[in-house]
Order: structure tokens, then C-alpha cells, then sequence
């Protein structure tokens, strides 16, 4: 398995060697704590709230919706579930606006068999899974038939190292 390193760096520790499927969500807790850190001074009264929970089912497409055989990777249902969703310059669709995108794709593109769930913010690029190749494809949404392909990736993850590397980059 072919697994990326990175480095973080928190305060004056680093934090080294960690695989793909652990930087990801460290990163963010950190990027949380981070911006928590800089923002207005809290009231000198305590008050306590309630984290709503997520369900993923509500904000994705739900069993009866997605094509029979179809199941969502973990790796994205565990983005939700962090409400990991503005991915700079991808955003993880979810509620209507991924129905209502998902829907029009299918219009536009009838010959091929797709599961829309991120979408580039600067562009018409969406990710999906092409359910004939089993692969991510990148489609540039609103292009003419037959030009609308601008790249795969062989899984989730992949796309999800790239986009982080797009957020990076952003």
C-alpha cells in the first residue's frame, strides 16, 4: 500500500511520519484549534452548547436514491461525519444542493453513469464516481457531451490526497 508521510508542525513540535489515514484529521483538529484560538474574547459567563449531531444519511444521498450495489467509502462518510466540507477549492456536496446538482448531471450527461459528491469552487469541475470504471472521474460539468472528462482517479482517497494538495496550494 502506498501510503504518503507528512510533517506537521504544531507550536514548536513536529509531528512526523504519519500515514494518510491519520494526518488528515489531526491536521484538522489542529487547523479547528487554530482558528478557535484567534477569535473574539469570550464572555467572562461560561456557556455551554451542544454539538448537533451530524447524520450523514440526511446529508448524503441515502440508500434508496444511490444506484443498487452503491455504497459510499468510508473515507467520505467519515468527512461528513467531521463536518469536513469546505475542502478550499473543493467543496464535499451534500442536502439539495448535491441532489439538484447530481440530478442536472445526469441530464446533461445521460450516457454515463455518475455519483456526483465534491465540486470545485473556481470552476465547473466536479468529482464523482463513475459507476462503469469504478474510479473518481473529474468532469467539467456543463461541457458538450464527450468533452466534459479532465482526469480519473483509481479511488477516494486519491482524490482526497489531491485535494488536500489543491487546499495547500489554494
Amino acid at each position: 500500500m502506498n501510503t504518503r508521510a507528512c510533517q506537521l508542525k504544531h507550536g514548536n513540535s513536529t509531528i512526523c511520519g504519519l500515514d494518510g489515514n491519520l494526518w488528515l484529521p489531526l491536521a484538522m483538529r489542529l487547523f479547528r484549534r487554530k482558528v478557535a484560538a484567534t477569535g473574539p474574547p469570550l464572555e467572562s459567563t461560561p456557556v455551554a452548547f451542544a454539538e448537533p449531531e451530524v447524520k450523514t444519511n440526511e446529508l448524503l444521498l441515502t440508500p434508496e436514491e444511490l444506484p443498487t450495489g452503491f455504497s459510499y467509502p468510508r473515507g467520505l462518510l467519515r468527512l461528513v461525519e467531521l463536518e469536513l466540507f469546505e475542502l478550499e477549492p473543493w467543496w464535499i456536496l451534500t442536502g439539495d444542493h448535491l441532489r439538484a446538482l447530481n440530478r442536472g448531471m445526469a441530464e446533461r450527461y445521460p450516457q454515463r453513469r455518475l455519483i456526483l459528491f465534491a465540486k470545485r469552487q473556481d470552476n465547473d469541475d466536479a468529482a464523482c464516481w463513475d459507476l462503469e470504471s469504478g474510479k473518481v472521474a473529474i468532469v467539467h460539468d456543463f461541457a458538450s457531451p464527450g468533452w466534459e472528462a479532465r482526469g480519473e482517479f483509481p479511488d477516494f482517497n486519491s482524490w482526497l490526497h489531491s485535494a488536500i494538495d489543491d487546499l495547500i496550494e489554494f
